[in-house]
């Protein structure tokens, strides 16, 4: 049986870095150096500069790009570091269309990067494939896509927008981050890039910031792995190392997790004091059945409004057990106010044309007992539930 017949959660932790061939250790080796001895005068060997290749760096590339099934990954020293170099692949007088529903930094990056450079962008509704079309125009390069969403868990169907794109000839971008490849690979639907925050649930710890993004086509490849030299904001070996090792228990985590969230997003859309449950494990769920076509589950984020902000600082000030912070993905639970936290970057207005409003709450569940959660938000929310009717 080869690697690839693995299953998924095998090939975590056999695939081709399952030892070192020198040592036979089971452990990807950290090599710090910066600069590499050549041997031969004429003929230099893979290695000469680190920025430009590190065997550590390279381990963790040729992993995710294994579990993605695309043809080379790349290791970024943040996720937007990976964003926005894929997003260098285009030029001035491109234009790019992406979800409206969109990670702050990702809005800020093209609101006030991209378009400085001459890069025209059209935000969209991508669940909705009649408004991508229509927005399409002749010099449209990429759709890019989060799907679920961040932070209104919105979903994309990634079949069609990559037949549209195909179609239009334009390449398809999807940021994976809220799923991993435990519980969704976009190439394999037919999209060209996928990215990653590998600071979330591939790294899991809260202990780690990176990026990732892999490529299908061998070309485009070529040309990110130019960008991502030409840029040098790659990953150190030491993060690279601990990404690697985040990425053994990732199945396992997503698993865990995951079944929690769908307990947890139950409860929620059950209790008065919550007005509107974000989650498409949700049978109510405008994208549920498309999500559980291209994903195994439904994740383990999801977001919740209450009556107003007001109600949120009380249940904020009251639970115990998610760390209020942001970031999501980790071991622990992670509660975030995304109006002041995740799209701080975004004007009051375009979040609040887009649902995202000052009463609105992300949950990243994390490994503890779901019922442990669960009793903490009853006791957080007493207070509003007889205020509050549904």
């Amino acid at each position: 049986m080869s690697e690839k017949e693995y299953s998924f959660q095998t090939r975590l932790l056999h695939n081709s870095h399952k030892v070192d061939p020198e040592t036979g250790a089971v452990s990807v080796p950290i090599q710090h150096a910066s600069t590499f001895h050549q041997f031969d005068f004429d003929t230099y060997g893979k290695y000469d500069y680190s920025r430009s290749g590190n065997p550590t760096r390279e381990a963790l590339e040729n992993v995710i790009a294994e579990l993605e099934g695309g043809t080379r990954g790349f290791a970024f020293a943040s996720g937007m570091a990976a964003i926005s170099t894929a997003l260098m692949l285009l030029s001035q007088g491109d234009h790019l269309l992406i979800s409206d529903d969109v990670y702050g930094g990702t809005f800020r990056m093209v609101t006030q990067v991209l378009e400085r450079m001459g890069i025209d962008h059209t935000f969209v509704d991508t669940s909705d494939i009649h408004a991508v079309e229509c927005a399409i125009r002749p010099n449209t390069k990429v759709i890019y896509i989060e799907t679920p969403s961040n932070p209104l868990l919105k979903v994309t169907n990634i079949r069609e927008i990559v037949g549209l794109a195909k179609a239009y000839h334009i390449l398809t971008f999807v940021d994976n981050t809220f799923l991993s490849p435990a519980l969704q690979r976009p190439l394999e639907l037919g999209a060209d890039v996928v990215l990653h925050s590998a600071t979330k649930f591939i790294g899991g710890h809260s202990d780690v910031v990176a990026g990732l993004a892999v490529v299908k086509d061998a070309e485009l490849a070529e040309q990110l792995g130019f960008l991502q030299n030409a840029f040098g904001s790659i990953l150190g070996v030491q993060d690279s190392w601990l990404v690697l090792r985040g990425l053994k228990t990732l199945q396992v985590r997503m698993k865990q997790s995951a079944e929690s969230a769908q307990i947890v997003a139950d409860y929620l859309d059950q209790h008065s004091a919550v007005e509107k449950v974000y989650y498409p494990g949700l049978s109510k769920h405008p994208g549920y059945e498309a999500h559980h076509a291209q994903a195994d589950s439904g994740g383990a984020v999801l977001s919740f409004t209450l009556k107003d902000e007001e109600a949120v600082r009380q249940f904020v000030s009251k639970v115990e057990i998610p760390v209020f912070s942001v970031s999501l993905g980790a071991v622990e639970s992670i509660l975030s106010y995304p109006a002041k936290m995740s799209h701080a970057a975004m004007p009051r207005e375009e979040r609040e044309k887009r649902g995202i409003t000052d009463s609105l709450l992300r949950l990243s569940v994390g490994l503890e007992s779901p019922e442990d959660l669960i009793k903490d938000f009853e006791a957080a929310l007493v207070e509003r539930s007889l205020e509050v009717p549904k």
